[in-house]
């Protein structure tokens, strides 16, 4: 599987669980929601204007995907709370090569205050796709990967650079089928 047929095949409505696991204070939560991914077109109006934004020809991309998600967290006392759970995040793909397995996400989260954020991807032999993201204070890495077409699991460990971890366990599954 390339990274195009990754993405298509993550089109669609999604209900989510998380588990994550504080491994420094030893805490642990979880919480569930609604995905929608959505295959946009290099042409649409957004994807246009991040390809703007991050410097991306347009050529060099096969499209983009828009994530929506609304849910809650066992630690959100306020669950009705728009807060952070909920938002969209509009992403692309720049490939290193046409038809390479590895290059960069550009992304743009609506509850941030970044103009845009980029990722490292590479898509594995096994069909998993992972993800890096590094700033000055953190590093991000997740993997991504289908147990079939109406199953997605994710996995996600979060290292700060005052030595505070999270590793996060997402099981997906379609709603309605494929």
């Amino acid at each position: 599987m390339n990274v195009q047929e990754f993405f298509e095949l993550s089109a669609g409505k999604w209900f989510s669980q998380k588990t994550s696991q504080h491994l420094t204070l030893k805490q642990s939560e979880h919480g569930k929601s609604d995905l929608a991914i959505e295959i946009l077109p290099k042409d649409h109006p957004q994807i246009s204007q991040l390809c703007q934004a991050t410097g991306t020809d347009p050529c060099s991309i096969w499209g983009g995907a828009k994530y929506t998600w609304k849910g809650t967290a066992s630690w959100d006392t306020q669950p009705q709370s728009p807060g952070n759970q909920q938002g969209e995040t509009l992403a692309i793909l720049a490939p290193d090569a046409p038809q390479s397995h590895t290059g960069k996400l550009f992304y743009h989260r609506s509850n941030s205050s970044q103009p845009y954020e980029v990722a490292r991807y590479a898509m594995g032999d096994d069909d998993a796709l992972t993800l890096v993201t590094e700033d000055e204070n953190t590093c991000a890495e997740e993997r991504v990967w289908f147990e079939s077409d109406n199953v997605r699991l994710r996995t996600t460990i979060v290292t700060q650079t005052d030595g505070n971890s999270i590793a996060s366990f997402y099981s997906e599954i379609r709603m309605g089928g494929k």
